[in-house]
């Protein structure tokens, strides 16, 4: 009878574990949306003081936003798409070895 109530205990705090690093995963994908929201709107407030002779308040309010969220959340990553692309085929392009001919 231990050993099953024994069992069960362990069952149960595996449940308790999976349950917690759920919930800490579901936490860090709200976190990145809202992030993407505040990048969006940043470059749309940007575009629109720079090109459309919008105030700047909006820019500058939503860089507080991202600042407060890095506190909260650690440092964003602030590498672009166009960059990100280009890190990814290049590691992709050498992933099958270094061939090289030797010209000797």
């Amino acid at each position: 009878m231990d050993k099953v109530k024994s069992q069960a205990t362990q069952l149960a705090e595996k449940g308790k574990q999976g349950m917690a690093q759920g919930q800490a995963k579901l936490d860090s994908m709200q976190a990145n949306k809202q992030l993407d929201a505040l990048f969006h709107d940043l470059g749309a407030a940007t575009y629109a003081a720079e090109r459309k002779g919008a105030s700047r308040d909006e820019v500058e309010r939503l860089l507080a936003a991202i600042d407060a969220h890095e506190q909260e959340h650690g440092e964003v990553d602030t590498t672009t798409s166009a960059a990100a692309a280009t890190s990814t085929s290049t590691t992709s392009s050498t992933e099958g070895g270094d061939f090289r001919l030797d010209d000797e």
